[in-house]
């Protein structure tokens, strides 16, 4: 059946999964902004690739499953796998539809503070958002941008009220405004708020303001986000 379009310009389709895909037109990025991405990505990984062994060791060592995971979010209008040091138990994907009553969220985004899928060592990689640093990998590969709107699962997305249905146009970030904003903890029409005035005026200065507070909050308050 083809897909309809919305008044954004996004289409909406079934996929073969039973899930939603979406496609767009195009998309302008500006030059400066991925030239920002693919020097940002290649410095963190340059940086975290000395550590890489001792975080695959203590993910094995750990609990069963992979080092790497590939979650489905949504980013330029497409369906991406984002790629992550793995912090749940194997199979945490399918386990959620029976903690969906446990959600601390308002809204459709799910977040709960001890969620018994979170493996002891996922506890300390969240902790300092390391689980996230395999993102750089997307971002050299064009799927995310370094700063841009929090990245969601296909089933949360298609839950957006009208006027931020834009957001699902936009390159999904590894930060963003909402990330260094209170991140998880905010309610869900506040997220989606911080990310549509990101997305309405991205500029050079907003985007250098977002990385320095991201290295302030990784630096001396992972809680943060």
């Amino acid at each position: 059946m083809p897909g309809s379009r919305n008044s954004t310009g996004l289409t909406v389709k079934p996929a073969k999964s039973g899930q939603v895909e979406f496609s767009l037109p195009g998309e302008h990025y500006p030059i400066w902004k991925r030239s920002v991405d693919v020097m940002g990505a290649i410095i963190g990984l340059l940086v975290i690739v000395p550590f890489m062994p001792f975080i695959a060791a203590a993910i094995k060592f750990d609990s069963r499953g992979p080092v790497l995971v590939k979650l489905e979010r949504v980013s330029r209008g497409k369906v991406i796998g984002a790629y992550k040091f793995r912090s749940m138990v194997e199979g945490a994907h399918g386990m959620k539809a029976n903690l969906m009553e446990m959600n601390e969220r308002d809204g459709y985004f799910f977040k709960m503070k001890h969620d018994p899928r979170v493996t002891s060592v996922g506890r300390v990689l969240r902790r300092f958002r390391l689980d996230e640093v395999p993102q750089l990998i997307n971002v050299l590969r064009g799927e995310l941008a370094l700063v841009g709107p929090r990245p969601h699962e296909p089933e949360e997305v298609v839950h957006y009220p009208e006027e931020y249905k834009k957001l699902l146009l936009v390159r999904s970030g590894v930060t963003g405004l909402s990330q260094v904003n209170g991140a998880s903890s905010l309610p869900f029409l506040e997220e989606l708020k911080l990310d549509k005035f990101y997305a309405e005026n991205i500029s050079p200065v907003m985007d250098l303001k977002i990385l320095a507070k991201t290295a302030a909050i990784f630096l001396f308050d992972p809680t943060a986000v």
